[in-house]
């Protein structure tokens, strides 16, 4: 029985991200499902007798993290192209919450686009934190590691090699970064602020 399921999105022909990449990059996601769905079979398996194996699922469980990390990463990364580019709404809470830190808008995204170039593998992040209403930013290596605890993701831009290294070589991945933008429906990214903040 799969506990996750491949989720399907209706992505358009992007700008400086081709077709190609897009598609090897949904097979490295389908992989991240298959295995969180493998991984969470074999603990279920292993716990049946927790003394003999308490090391394997101490693994697993480190496992799984990454696993499902690469799932919901993927799902948000892939949502916000659905529809093609889209500016912000005029009216635009997020824009109006970003704001508030003192921060333009145009500002925020260039500090946001420097957090994505960090060296390394990983993803750069917008999160709500609903304890203190406010927006994050913050760097998660890997899939899982660095992830904000209780908050929810507004926006995940995805900074592993796969994502871009059959468009650009690595010394470009600062172009890269400029297509994500240039593609972000902000209106998906608008819609998912707005639905943390309500719930």
């Amino acid at each position: 029985m799969e506990t996750f399921t491949t989720k399907t999105f209706d992505i358009p022909k992007l700008s400086g991200i081709s077709e190609k990449a897009i598609g090897e990059h949904l097979k490295l996601y389908k992989g991240y499902v298959t295995n969180s769905n493998l991984v969470l079979s074999k603990i279920k398996e292993y716990e049946k007798d927790l003394t003999a194996n308490a090391y394997v699922l101490s693994e697993l469980h480190r496992r799984f993290a990454f696993e499902f990390g690469g799932v919901r990463n993927h799902e948000y990364y892939f949502a916000s192209f659905v529809g093609g580019n889209k500016p912000l709404p005029a009216d635009s809470k997020l824009k109006i919450a970003i704001e508030k830190s003192g921060l333009t808008f145009e500002a925020w995204l260039e500090n946001f686009k420097a957090l994505a170039l960090t060296r390394g593998i990983g993803w750069a992040m917008l999160y709500y934190d609903k304890g203190t209403e406010q927006l994050l930013t913050q760097w998660v290596d890997e899939q899982h590691l660095g992830h904000l605890v209780s908050a929810s993701p507004i926006l995940a831009l995805d900074m592993w090699e796969h994502s871009y290294l059959f468009d650009y070589i690595p010394a470009e991945k600062k172009n890269y970064v400029e297509a994500f933008f240039a593609n972000l429906n902000w209106e998906v990214i608008e819609n998912n602020y707005e639905l943390r903040i309500k719930n």
